[in-house]
């Protein structure tokens, strides 16, 4: 298997406030026709470093993208730092300095005498043209390996890659297919998860398996290679369906869906509706639900009844019960999530009330308490939860842990 390294260029990179996406797109385009890759690596408008960087990938990997710095400015050091690294000069090419000329006077401009830099290539270099910009691309073939240099600008970067890199790529990859999965799961945590499928994934080299923490749940990337795609997709679903039967009902898609993609589907295999009565989350669940395309077939109303006189008006809560058990308590997300499915007249209703923070909590109900209630026409109930983190993740774990509420209580009445 080919290995590769991406060197993303430019000191905008190593602040806060840009982000280096095109090496997460190639990564993908890579791994799709077997590639690995190895190493990515954020380098400044450094020449020394620069240098170093691209001679160090050249030694040790078959593929080596860098991506920006192309540009006429004087901080655009790739061109002549590449070519520094594998010890070639720059060649001047009158016709890429026409087409430049040309370019320019389309728009209206006389071409600045700075972009003249743009005309010189590696020599021996094969020319990717760059009909979206003014720079063009080189790739440099050194005997079983490849330096590609790509524009930084994704709207440049990628129309490249696909039409003139990617077909050379995947002929020296061979026949090789590589698909990856996702099974996500909710409410496990990440050490007590892995204990319970180590003994299951260890057993298998192909594919390989990985477990990522987010903000809301956990998921497992298998990564499988085949001669072909239905020999991947067959050593996955064996692997996905051994860890899916081990975790059970914590598995709430085997194929990347979001929960509230999934809620979705279920509740239109069903031809059930759902309501939303929210506090503390603010409209999240109802946002996330209506992120869905179609979700107006299920999705009948949300309420956010932040004060609570709201949840007295616009709910029917009674007060007695704010006032004996407080607004954060299981009580009243029971008495929500009633409320909300009686005046939507819905088949399901779920609630959540509870303390995002910073401030609000107390020694008995700390910042991240919170209660989520669930009503259908047979029962109502409600579970406490302590939530860990600031007050966005309190309420994005709030919106997960309600959709995971509902998602359990209608599959659990499916076994029943």
């Amino acid at each position: 298997m080919l290995s590769a390294e991406i060197i993303a260029i430019g000191s905008e990179l190593l602040t806060p406030f840009k982000t280096d996406t095109n090496s997460l797109w190639l990564t993908e385009k890579l791994n799709e026709i077997g590639i690995e890759v190895k190493l990515k690596t954020v380098v400044g408008d450094d020449e020394a470093r620069l240098e170093e960087t691209v001679r160090d990938a050249i030694k040790r990997s078959d593929i080596v993208i860098t991506t920006g710095g192309l540009g006429p400015t004087e901080d655009d050091i790739t061109r002549k730092i590449t070519a520094k690294a594998l010890d070639k000069d720059l060649i001047f090419k009158q016709k890429l300095l026409d087409d430049l000329r040309e370019r320019f006077k389309s728009f209206g401009y006389e071409m600045p005498e700075k972009n003249r830099s743009q005309a010189y290539i590696i020599d021996g270099s094969e020319v990717l043209p760059n009909p979206r910009g003014s720079a063009v691309g080189m790739l440099s073939d050194l005997s079983e390996k490849y330096l590609v240099v790509l524009p930084g600008p994704p709207r440049e970067l990628k129309p490249m890659f696909e039409k003139y890199v990617l077909p050379k790529l995947k002929e020296s990859a061979g026949d090789i297919v590589v698909l990856r999965r996702s099974l996500r799961v909710s409410g496990m945590g990440e050490s007590s998860l892995d204990e319970l499928i180590a003994p299951i994934y260890t057993k298998y080299k192909n594919p390989q398996t990985a477990t990522l923490f987010n903000k809301t749940e956990i998921e497992i990337q298998l990564t499988a290679q085949g001669n072909t795609k239905e020999e991947a997709e067959s050593l996955l679903d064996e692997l996905a369906n051994k860890i899916a039967d081990k975790l059970g009902m914590a598995v709430f898609a085997k194929k990347g869906e979001k929960m509230e993609e999934v809620i979705g589907r279920i509740l239109i295999e069903k031809n059930k509706t759902l309501s939303v009565a929210e506090s503390c989350t603010g409209g999240l669940i109802g946002e996330r639900l209506t992120e869905v395309s179609g979700s107006s077939k299920y999705f009948i109303e949300g309420s956010v009844t932040y004060h609570n006189d709201a949840k007295i008006r616009n709910l029917s809560v009674p007060k007695d019960v704010i006032e004996n058990h407080g607004a954060v308590s299981g009580e009243v997300a029971e008495a929500m999530a009633l409320g909300m499915r009686k005046k939507a007249e819905t088949d399901y209703a779920i609630s959540v009330t509870g303390i995002a923070g910073p401030t609000g909590g107390t020694e008995e109900k700390p910042v991240g308490t919170v209660f989520i209630g669930y009503s259908d026409e047979e029962e109502t109930k409600s579970i406490k939860l302590n939530l860990p983190g600031d007050r966005y993740l309190i309420r994005w774990r709030s919106s997960q842990a309600a959709l995971d509420y509902l998602r359990r209580n209608i599959l659990k009445k499916e076994d029943d």
